[in-house]
């Protein structure tokens, strides 16, 4: 299958406005990766505490924010779960210095009580919030106040009342009670009649809590940093021994560049890269490499063939024989990936939003970067008074010359 049939398109014809767009956007992210929203790492590069809050109704930002403020959580983040307001969910980022005075699941209760504390805004005094007891405080609570006068065996009965009470609340009620009146045929009615003398129900719950601690965070920095520098070094050497080393220092070039505009539009977006956008990004480095490659296979094979063709008419040819097979490929990899960024949920919205901007601008780079950068090389030598623009060797070891 094809879109284009013999294709003559003048791409190196149309490489400064190629160059024009890229400065644009590279320029546009390095400004606010430097002064205006930096680079935003997640909590799991910078460390901290991240809870997610279950609405009974859909919430607020700024009435949370301000209970956060009056508790002295101000640099808490807030954000609403995208696509998804019928969950009435949010995301509480607390940052590291907000979280480090206490260590371990001292910290991981630390955060979650914090935030309790400062919504919890009108708790009945010597009560506590059903929506946020463990099934340990339940089982408590029960022991002593004996409502099923169970003897002997109350506190596996107990126990188990407690459990079926947090399941139930998490499981089908996803994580809010809206009244003791729904525990009715999931635990025996004394047990519920029993609840209200020491508990009530807030409007939220805590589904999840976790932590990175900032030893953990830099290593995790560190990491990322070096897997992607490992995946250009290989790449470099790979391509520099399958074809010529310019070839591999234009695709590193071009996919530095990808990589660039991908974090960049992290940054102008402010966006949050986790662990799953540096493994969006190194996929992304992989798959731009892979459509360079194949330009450069073409351009290596018209080499042979068109000995005393111009260099750039030669790559123009190339890779408009190879233009259906990209758009095809890349086509089919889009719309999978928007189809993941539009339906796949807030836990996947930053890895599928990478790889979206990823394959847009890794599929235009391997045309208007890569080529270029080859061509331009090649012109730059043969200017030098060097020999004219060279194949990559042959099986026999053979270099055949084309005219620059």
């Amino acid at each position: 299958m094809e879109f284009f049939r013999n294709p003559n398109i003048d791409f190196l014809g149309k490489k400064w406005y190629f160059l024009a767009f890229s400065l644009v956007f590279s320029v546009a992210g390095l400004f606010s990766m430097l002064f205006w929203h930096g680079i935003p790492l997640g909590i799991d590069f910078r460390g901290g505490t991240l809870i997610e809050v279950k609405f009974s109704h859909t919430p607020n930002v700024n009435t949370i924010r301000a209970a956060l403020d009056r508790a002295g959580l101000h640099q808490a983040r807030i954000q609403n779960f995208t696509g998804e307001s019928a969950r009435n969910e949010v995301l509480i980022d607390l940052s590291q210095e907000e979280t480090s005075k206490a260590a371990g699941e001292q910290a991981l209760d630390r955060g979650k009580t914090d935030i309790i504390n400062a919504l919890q805004t009108d708790a009945p005094a010597g009560k506590q919030d059903l929506n946020n007891a463990s099934s340990l405080t339940l089982r408590d609570y029960l022991l002593a106040k004996d409502p099923l006068h169970a003897g002997t065996d109350a506190p596996q009965r107990y126990a188990a009342a407690a459990q079926a009470i947090v399941d139930f609340r998490d499981k089908s009620q996803g994580g809010v009670l809206s009244s003791m009146e729904q525990l009715k045929g999931v635990v025996d009615a004394a047990v519920v009649a029993s609840l209200p003398d020491g508990f009530f129900l807030s409007d939220f719950g805590v589904r999840n809590v976790e932590i990175v601690g900032p030893q953990v965070g830099a290593q995790l920095r560190r990491q990322a940093i070096l897997a992607t520098l490992y995946s250009l070094g290989g790449m470099l050497i790979y391509l520099a021994f399958r074809f010529e080393w310019i070839y591999g220092v234009a695709a590193v070039i071009t996919v530095f560049h990808d990589t660039l505009i991908t974090v960049g539009a992290f940054s102008l977006t402010n966006k949050d890269i986790s662990l799953t956008v540096i493994a969006a990004i190194l996929t992304l480095v992989g798959y731009s490499n892979n459509d360079t490659i194949v330009v450069f296979d073409r351009i290596r094979e018209n080499l042979k063939l068109m000995r005393r063709e111009n260099l750039a008419d030669i790559v123009n040819r190339s890779i408009n024989q190879t233009l259906s097979r990209t758009i095809l490929t890349a086509g089919l990899t889009f719309l999978t990936v928007l189809a993941l960024f539009l339906f796949g949920g807030e836990v996947l919205h930053g890895f599928s939003f990478a790889l979206v901007i990823g394959i847009l601008i890794g599929t235009y780079s391997s045309i208007a970067i890569a080529a270029p950068i080859l061509v331009a090389y090649q012109n730059w030598r043969a200017q030098k008074g060097k020999r004219p623009g060279t194949a990559p060797a042959g099986k026999d070891g053979r270099r055949e010359k084309v005219k620059a």
